[in-house]
């Protein structure tokens, strides 16, 4: 039986709970209608339960879902969504720029590599507890964590209880790494070059949907990218496509899809931050629009050259409401980082913290690749292997961190060859034509795209 995962009514409503407790509305009359019908609790990792729902319990939770959505929120107006309201709320929201130099092709490539190794490096270990990917990389002669995963010398009896991650095991281990395998957090910024491409730095969130109808296949979607890709087939518009039953608009998504509006905005981290918000509220809302337009003002201030990271941390953070959830976590993060020199304690810290969000949620995610930057101060290795070995999202953790640290260390000679050669320059993907490209050729791309942005302020 095909059970399909991250859009079952059922699954939602467990999820959209959470959300509610989290975004201070007041869901316990509800919460109690569904437990006392039999609904259960949303699913803890997996997309889907196990078995299907009654036809019951499934019209049920389409109706407590829309009763969910109609609950006044407590902290609405410290958290917006319309990009004038977020303006309004940050005092300090970076002024329009002198046209600063566009980074390098080589500077671009590194970006595109750091990226695409700090994503294989978390492939494995994704959706695995802490206590799982410190286990496995003891075990394997690899903590602190300090390069590729691997099966050689674990003992069966602990991939038993922490198995590697089922579908990227064969190709994200380091025996059997040939060539960067296909992964979400590559391919929607290929789809941000298309974007790019086919509508200019003007584009329009109805033209990030337009662009996936035609070429992101709806089976490479997760979580709030696949309901809003359903709202979009059932006729729904952005932007309600990221409201309209989608418990997971505050996850990561958004994020993972923000570099290419930095890289495209070098020295501009206010326009990169609104080119993120045009993108991210086609599926997010909040918290998971500022860490998509925090990630994008970060590595806008990183192209430039001239920053160190804790500047561009600072820059990116002038972007989110410091009233915000987000906002919060990141200044959290950034001061463990700064103040604790062991950063297992740093991790344990953050996990006590996030511990009522969900491992793919935005903020603890955004805050563990602050930390991470921050405590290794903006080493590509470092920051690669503190980002995944903190846990939750691994692979796209281990990608941003990845993104802008491998753009400030300036070329792809400057990355350990540990990293790079397994890559073999060669890039998997079902986006468009891009299957088998190679990270020259998407930083020659890329930076055609950053030199026609930069000349047409």
């Amino acid at each position: 039986m095909l059970r399909l995962t991250w859009v079952q009514p059922e699954d939602l409503l467990g999820h959209e709970l959470a959300q509610a407790y989290q975004d201070g509305r007041a869901p316990e009359a509800i919460a109690a209608r569904w437990h006392a019908a039999g609904g259960p609790e949303a699913p803890p990792r997996a997309g889907t339960s196990p078995t299907p729902a009654s036809r019951y319990l499934r019209a049920l939770a389409g109706d407590l879902l829309d009763e969910l959505a109609e609950l006044p929120s407590g902290l609405a107006d410290a958290e917006p969504t319309d990009l004038g309201r977020i303006r309004a709320h940050c005092p300090d929201w970076p002024a329009r720029p002198v046209p600063a130099p566009a980074p390098t092709q080589t500077h671009l490539e590194a970006a595109w590599l750091g990226r695409a190794v700090g994503c294989l490096l978390g492939k494995p270990v994704e959706k695995l507890p802490l206590e799982g990917i410190r286990d496995l990389a003891r075990a394997g002669g690899n903590w602190p964590l300090r390069t590729w995963f691997t099966a050689r010398g674990v003992p069966d009896d602990l991939l038993r209880t922490h198995p590697w991650n089922r579908r990227s095991a064969p190709t994200s281990l380091a025996e059997n790494i040939d060539g960067m395998p296909e992964d979400d957090d590559l391919n929607y910024p290929l789809l941000n070059l298309l974007l790019l491409q086919r509508y200019g730095r003007d584009f329009t969130t109805a033209d990030v949907a337009r662009l996936w109808l035609d070429e992101l296949p709806a089976g490479r979607t997760f979580t709030a990218e696949r309901v809003a890709y359903r709202n979009l087939l059932t006729g729904i518009e952005p932007p309600h496509t990221a409201h309209h039953r989608n418990p997971f608009r505050e996850w990561i998504g958004a994020l993972i899809r923000a570099d290419v509006h930095g890289w495209t905005n070098p020295g501009d981290p206010a326009a990169a931050a609104e080119a993120a918000h045009r993108d991210a509220t086609l599926t997010h809302t909040a918290n998971g629009v500022y860490a998509a337009m925090f990630t994008a003002a970060t590595i806008a201030e990183a192209a430039t050259g001239q920053g160190d990271i804790h500047a561009c941390l600072r820059t990116g953070l002038t972007v989110v409401p410091p009233a915000s959830r987000l906002a919060e976590a990141i200044r959290h993060a950034v001061h463990l980082a700064r103040t604790t020199e062991d950063f297992d304690t740093v991790v344990d810290a953050l996990h006590t913290t996030h511990r009522a969000y969900h491992w793919v949620h935005a903020l603890p995610n955004t805050a563990l690749i602050a930390a991470a930057l921050t405590h290794a101060n903006g080493d590509f290795s470092g920051s690669i292997c503190r980002a995944v070995s903190g846990g939750w999202d691994t692979d796209s953790n281990g990608a941003t961190a990845g993104s802008v640290a491998g753009l400030l260390t300036g070329a792809p000679a400057a990355l350990p060859d540990r990293w790079t050669t397994p890559l073999k320059n060669r890039l998997a993907t079902s986006v468009a034509d891009f299957d088998g490209i190679g990270f020259d050729t998407l930083a020659q791309l890329t930076h055609q795209l950053t030199h026609r942005e930069t000349r047409h302020p």
